[in-house]
């Protein structure tokens, strides 16, 4: 298996345990939305709170052609990047997009994007 096709599935892997984590209830329901064929994966919570709409993500992480993850968005306390880190994704292959890019050149060892 190729690295992109790896990393889909580590990326999936964790996007799917991240959603079993948070399960849908009666005012807002947890969806997973992943687009295997160009790398897209993301977790939304759409439904109702307090009488507000609520719909946002709250993960988004992007497996590029160059075989780098891009990890978008993290509203999570789980802190993604390690996650990967711990299923042997280099920090070279990780950008951390959910900072500017002037930021990124200030984090060692992650890529830049």
């Amino acid at each position: 298996m190729d690295k992109v096709s790896t990393y889909k599935k580590i990326v999936g892997e964790i996007v799917q345990e991240v959603a079993d984590m948070t399960p849908s209830d009666e005012s807002s329901e947890t969806q997973l939305i992943m687009d295997l064929e160009r790398g897209h994966f993301v977790l939304f919570s759409v439904g109702w709170y307090n009488n507000k709409r609520e719909y946002l993500p709250f993960v988004h992480l992007d497996v590029k052609p160059d075989g780098k993850i891009w990890i978008q968005h993290d509203g999570t306390d789980l802190v993604l990047a390690q996650w990967l880190l711990d299923k042997g994704v280099p920090k070279g292959d990780i950008v951390l997009a959910f900072h500017a890019p002037a930021r990124r050149e200030l984090i060692p060892d992650f890529a830049l994007g």
